[in-house]
C-alpha cells in the first residue's frame, strides 16, 4: 500500500529550514508510531508531503495504520494511491479506467487533477481529455464539477502518476517534538483532557501532572485517561505521568485557611508544585483546563492571584470556550466517557467562595499554612513513563485469577469499546457482558450482588487494577479471568 501524506497547511508557509525540520520530525513520528505494525515501513519526505510505503496486506493491520495516522499531529490528510510512471494522455486514461471504469456506468462524475513539476500540458488539459473519454467509454450519465456522485482523482508529480482511491482526514497541527514541552495539570474531567489534546495537536509535547486529593480510584481513572490520550494522539514521543500526593496539603488547607479562600489557595499550591516539577524537567510552560468564570476560582481576579505564585507561562487553551463546546470536543476525541465516569474525590468545598480574591488577603491566609507539607508532597511525587504507567500500577497487586469460567459466572469484558467490537470475546456456555474499564467503578454496584463476576482484558493489568479496587470497596464477588 502506498500513501501520500499531506502536511498541515501552516507548515507550508514556514521558512525553508523550519519547514524541512517540521517535515523531518513528522516522518520520524510516523515511523515511530507504525513500527510495531510494520518494522520495514518506508517514509520519504518531499517539499510539501510525505510518501509512505508498506508491504503489510492484512486488512486489520492496514485499518490500524489508518486509524493511527488519522490521529497524528502534523497531518492534514492522507491519500491511498496507486503509483505508475507518467505516460501520455491515453495511458493516463487507461489507468483511470482500470480503477474507476466499472463504477462510472450511469453515474455523474468529475475528474480532478493536481500537478507538480514541468509539463507541456496543464491540469485542466488532463481533466478535459480524461473526463470526455471516460464519459464516452464507460457509459456515465454526465459530468458535474459541483455535485458529482463520483470523483476521479489523480495527481501528477514530475514523471509519476498517482491514481487516488480514498482520502482520510487527520487532526492537523504541528508534529510532536517540533516545538517545546509542557506540563499539563490533569484532573481527568472534560476540561483538562480537552486542553491536553489541543496542546498536543499544536505540536507541544505534553507531560501529565495529577494532584491526588485522596482517592485511589480517582488516581487510577486519571492514569487511564492520560494513557488513552497519549496512546491515541501522542505515542510518537515518550512523556511522563507525574502523580503528586496532595491529601496532606488538602488537610492543611481545610484546617488553617478561611473557607472562602480555600479554592484559590489550593490552586496556588498546585501551581507551586507543578512549577517545581517543571523546573526539574526543564519545562517552561504549564497547561490547565480553566475557562473564564466556569467556577468561582476561574474569574479573572482569581486567576491573576493564582498565577502570581509562578514565573512559568500558564497556558489555558480553553479560556474562552463554552462548557458545551468542551464537552462536544471531548466526545469527538474519545475522552468524554472517561470524564463522565471519573470517580469523585473529596475536594475543597467553600460555602461562599470568593470570586474576586485580593492578593494581600490570600497571602495573609497562607501564612498559617505549613509549607513543609507542600515540600513533602513534591518530594514524594512519582514520575513514571506514560507507556509504563498502567503496567507499573498493577505490578504489586495480587488478585485471584481463574483460567476457566464456571457455569453461572459472568465474564465482564472491560476493554475499550473499539477493542471489544473488533475482537469480541466468546466463551462457550458463559455469559459475557461488556462494561468499559472507565465505567466499572460507577456501574458495578448496579449488578446482581448474588452473582460471581470475572473481569477480562487483553493483558490482565486493567482487570487486576479494577478488581483490586472493587474488592477494597467491599465487593467480594469479583475475580480476574485469564484464559490459558
Amino acid at each position: 500500500m502506498k500513501l501520500i501524506v499531506k502536511v498541515f497547511p501552516e507548515i507550508t508557509i514556514k521558512s525553508r529550514p523550519v519547514r524541512m525540520r517540521f517535515i523531518r520530525q513528522l516522518a520520524k513520528n510516523i515511523r515511530a508510531v507504525l513500527r510495531d505494525l510494520d518494522p520495514a515501513v518506508v517514509v520519504n519526505g518531499v517539499w510539501d508531503n510525505l510518501e509512505l510505503e508498506t508491504r503489510v496486506s492484512d486488512p486489520k493491520l492496514l485499518k490500524e495504520m489508518t486509524e493511527r495516522l488519522s490521529c497524528m499531529p502534523g497531518i492534514a490528510h492522507f491519500l491511498q494511491v496507486d503509483e505508475y510512471p507518467l505516460g501520455d494522455f491515453d495511458d493516463i486514461l487507461a489507468k483511470c479506467m482500470l480503477h474507476y471504469g466499472d463504477a462510472l456506468a450511469g453515474k455523474i462524475f468529475s475528474v480532478r487533477c493536481k500537478r507538480a513539476g514541468k509539463h507541456p500540458f496543464s491540469s485542466m488539459d488532463v481533466e478535459s481529455y480524461v473526463g470526455s473519454q471516460l464519459r464516452r467509454q464507460c457509459g456515465a450519465a454526465g459530468i458535474s464539477l459541483k455535485e458529482p456522485q463520483i470523483e476521479v482523482r489523480i495527481e501528477i508529480r514530475d514523471q509519476r502518476l498517482f491514481v487516488i482511491h480514498s482520502q482520510h482526514d487527520s487532526i492537523g497541527g504541528y508534529p510532536l517534538g517540533s516545538l517545546e514541552q509542557t506540563l499539563v495539570l490533569m484532573s481527568g474531567g472534560f476540561d483538562s483532557t480537552v486542553a491536553a489534546y489541543q496542546i498536543m495537536r499544536r505540536g507541544l509535547m505534553s507531560h501529565f501532572c495529577f494532584f491526588n486529593l485522596g482517592g485511589r480510584a480517582h488516581e487510577l481513572g486519571v492514569m487511564e485517561v492520560a494513557h488513552f490520550i497519549w496512546k491515541k494522539y501522542g505515542s510518537s514521543q515518550r512523556v511522563l505521568f507525574v502523580s503528586v500526593p496532595f491529601e496532606e496539603v488538602l488537610g492543611e488547607i481545610l484546617g488553617k485557611v478561611d473557607n472562602s479562600h480555600m479554592g484559590v489557595i489550593l490552586k496556588r499550591m498546585m501551581l507551586r508544585a507543578a512549577s517545581n516539577i517543571a523546573d526539574r524537567l526543564q519545562i517552561d510552560a504549564l497547561v490547565t483546563g480553566e475557562a473564564i468564570s466556569q467556577v468561582s476560582s476561574q474569574t479573572l481576579p482569581n486567576l491573576s492571584v493564582i498565577d502570581c505564585v509562578t514565573e512559568k507561562l500558564v497556558l489555558r487553551p480553553l479560556i474562552a470556550s463554552h462548557k458545551q463546546d468542551i464537552i462536544d470536543q471531548a466526545n469527538e476525541i474519545g475522552t468524554a466517557d472517561f470524564a463522565r465516569h471519573m470517580p469523585e474525590y473529596c475536594g475543597v468545598i467553600s460555602v461562599n467562595p470568593k470570586t474576586a480574591a485580593k492578593r494581600g488577603r490570600v497571602e495573609h491566609e497562607e501564612k498559617a499554612f505549613d509549607m513543609a507539607v507542600l515540600e513533602r508532597a513534591i518530594e514524594n511525587a512519582r514520575l513514571v513513563p506514560i507507556d509504563r504507567v498502567i503496567d507499573e500500577l498493577g505490578q504489586d497487586i495480587q488478585i485471584e485469577e481463574v483460567g476457566e469460567a464456571l457455569a453461572g459466572q459472568i465474564i465482564i469484558d472491560i476493554r475499550h469499546p473499539d477493542e471489544a467490537e473488533d475482537d469480541p470475546l466468546d466463551v462457550a456456555g458463559i455469559e459475557v457482558q461488556t462494561m468499559p474499564f472507565y465505567a466499572v467503578n460507577a456501574r458495578f454496584k448496579e449488578l446482581d450482588s448474588t452473582r460471581q463476576y470475572l473481569l477480562y482484558c487483553d493483558k490482565g493489568v486493567m482487570s487486576r487494577l479494577h478488581a483490586h479496587h472493587l474488592l477494597s470497596e467491599g465487593h467480594a464477588n469479583v475475580r480476574v479471568y485469564r484464559p490459558s
